[in-house]
């Protein structure tokens, strides 16, 4: 009779609960449906799931003792064995610092590894395609992106193709500001006089949105941009035509400087031409300011 006692009942039906829970957890990690996009953003949603279930480890069996002591310990249980005594023990006291200096070691090495590899500024080599090179400018209050191969220019609109690394070279025209695309991967800031980096691949074809995610002014809610991911080089080579065919240049002198004045106007533009070396002159003007 012993073994089916109230206790016995409650250890096992904690057991049971538990396990339930547990099952349910690694099921539905497996159906989470989240928008992930791009190489990057796929590693560190894969992190964040990984550090998620780890912590749980701690949590979780924390939240059951709670619901164990005011059980096990409440005044009407005159049923156990009273021990006032008790001092000391070797396996609660393994059990309290092992576990935990297990688990914090491991995220340690987890974060040291995963703070590496998914450094911006790393150039991405999961495949053979050639890199695509997009100098990114940010401006009050729209996105300037250059295309230096291809020596064309775009305002809040870029494009290039699905499983193809983009390095984008990023600066500012003003303010800090931070540049994202949430559904490919990481933000990187960008500084007036310094070049920031950021590599993405898109995994999926599709229209995605990219965003300033650093209050930057009056218009700073609007400033976002449309990110076309084409499902070929075809269909990206047919984008860069579309884009010189508007037959408007942007030079340095002329059409940037009026260009980078204050405006709410965020509406796209192309611009056929483009100085190839713009993104360089435009980090130039405030190094000059600086030694100056």
């Amino acid at each position: 009779m012993k073994k089916f006692s109230k206790y016995n009942i409650f250890k096992l039906l904690m057991i049971f609960f538990v396990s339930i829970i547990f099952f349910f957890m690694i099921y539905m990690s497996k159906k989470i449906c989240v928008n992930v996009s791009g190489y990057i953003s796929k590693l560190e949603f894969e992190l964040m799931l990984l550090v998620f279930k780890i912590m749980f480890i701690i949590v979780f069996p924390v939240l059951m003792l709670v619901f164990f002591i005011v059980y096990y310990y409440r005044h009407s249980n005159t049923s156990e064995k009273y021990t006032p005594n008790w001092k000391h023990s070797y396996f609660l006291e393994i059990i309290c610092w092992l576990i935990p200096i297990f688990i914090i070691s491991f995220l340690a090495f987890l974060s040291w590894n995963t703070t590496h590899s998914l450094e911006p500024s790393k150039k991405l080599k999961v495949n053979i395609n050639k890199p695509i090179t997009i100098e990114v400018v940010s401006l009050n209050w729209r996105w300037l992106f250059i295309y230096p191969y291809y020596k064309i220019a775009t305002i809040n609109e870029i494009s290039f193709p699905k499983n193809v690394p983009v390095n984008f070279k990023i600066t500012s025209n003003s303010v800090m500001n931070s540049f994202f695309i949430p559904n490919l991967g990481s933000q990187i800031y960008t500084m007036a006089g310094m070049k920031t980096e950021l590599n993405l691949i898109a995994l999926s074809n599709g229209i995605y949105k990219g965003i300033s995610s650093n209050y930057s002014g009056n218009g700073f809610s609007n400033m976002k941009f449309k990110v076309y991911v084409q499902n070929d080089l075809f269909h990206f080579n047919k984008w860069i035509k579309k884009v010189k065919s508007k037959k408007k240049f942007l030079s340095f002198k002329k059409q940037f400087l009026n260009l980078s004045k204050n405006s709410k106007k965020y509406k796209n533009e192309y611009f056929s031409y483009t100085d190839p070396l713009l993104f360089y002159k435009i980090i130039k003007i405030f190094n000059s300011c600086h030694n100056t």
